[in-house]
């Protein structure tokens, strides 16, 4: 009996071994300054290696910042230096190894940045505490005591494409096979394209061309760097879950026929982190259904996110045409080995480093 869930899937010329991926799980753990800020260390190796040895098709490494000020938090990653990017070579290196493909999202927090760890409190890290200046498409703080963000410039702007291509450049030569852009959760590029935080009445902001260029833009310079025969991917919220203010289901079709034809070969679609009164209805798989629509509408390849946590239920949307893949998050901190596991429930095989296939 054909198992979809660990079935092989091709994009471009890369082929990933099953579709149990890891989504981009920030784990906060970098040095916040010095010569070894956003540099990945023992724990992030320590980490992804065992979602690899658990047989994790694909593993997207957390949200890695394009530059310092694009950091989620003062401890997060960083891809701005080769110092970094050589520290993260020995991740991909070993993923690759043990027949898990190695993928990075690149990202910048925007308005979201300089923030504090969860475990320590949401919140902003005051300057003094290694925080900094957060900045946005327009002058709207995240939530009530959350600092005003400076508004970017036109010219500042012109920089961010060309930041996450220099991230690509050194993502490629650390060894990635994936990159993915993080348009999603109210971060830098998912703030440009919503209405309820992005303000502007220039060529970044007002109409659904205006509010898209930027991601675009970034898509572009992306695709100018990294191979052909290599993925691209973004991450998308499909909706703000803002009812008449925000970013809509309608915009996430429409915006992914555009990253199609502009090179991106799959939609990892989730939802909200915009802020504001936004009513999110959370359940077993609450967010399959925007993914399936976009899979329909567009023929875009999608993978699938929110609430997925059981075997059968992971097999069922793959199986029945819904996502090509499910990204899995917190039930992979939970259980390094679900994909394993995953497999014997569902009488299928995934791979497994020799110490231990002897044993499974």
């Amino acid at each position: 009996m054909t198992v979809a869930l660990f079935e092989p899937y091709t994009l471009r010329s890369l082929t990933i071994p099953n579709r149990v991926w890891m989504a981009p799980m920030d784990q906060y753990s970098a040095e916040p300054a010095g010569p070894n800020a956003g540099v990945a260390n023992d724990w992030h190796f320590a980490h992804y290696a065992a979602r690899a040895t658990g047989g994790t098709g694909l593993i997207i490494v957390e949200a890695t910042a394009v530059a310092p000020e694009g950091r989620i938090s003062p401890a997060d990653l960083g891809i701005w230096n080769d110092t970094q990017a050589e520290a993260l070579s020995r991740t991909a290196r070993f993923l690759k190894e043990h027949g898990t493909v190695p993928a990075i999202q690149l990202g910048h927090g925007g308005r979201k940045a300089s923030t504090r760890r969860p475990w320590e409190g949401r919140g902003p890290v005051a300057p003094g505490e290694h925080g900094w200046q957060p900045v946005a498409p327009s002058p709207v703080p995240f939530a009530e005591g959350y600092p005003v963000p400076t508004e970017l410039s036109v010219d500042q702007i012109a920089e961010i494409p060309g930041k996450f291509a220099e991230a690509a450049r050194r993502a490629l030569a650390a060894g990635f096979e994936v990159v993915e852009v993080h348009g999603a959760h109210g971060y830098l590029i998912s703030s440009f394209l919503s209405p309820y935080a992005n303000h502007r009445t220039d060529a970044y902001g007002g109409s659904f061309e205006n509010r898209t260029r930027l991601a675009l833009e970034v898509v572009d310079a992306l695709r100018g760097v990294w191979p052909d025969e290599l993925p691209l991917f973004f991450k998308i919220s499909a909706t703000d879950w803002l009812e008449g203010e925000g970013w809509t289901a309608d915009d996430t079709v429409r915006f992914a026929h555009l990253l199609r034809e502009h090179g991106v070969d799959l939609l990892d679609v989730s939802g909200g982190g915009n802020g504001g009164p936004a009513r999110i209805p959370l359940g077993p798989g609450y967010q399959v259904p925007f993914a399936a629509r976009v899979k329909a509408e567009t023929g875009l390849a999608v993978g699938a996110v929110g609430l997925i946590t059981e075997s059968g239920q992971a097999e069922k949307i793959v199986a029945n045409g819904e996502a090509d893949a499910v990204l899995l998050g917190r039930e992979l901190l939970r259980d390094a080995s679900w994909a394993r596991r995953a497999a014997r429930e569902l009488g299928a095989e995934t791979h497994a480093p020799a110490p231990y296939a002897w044993a499974i």
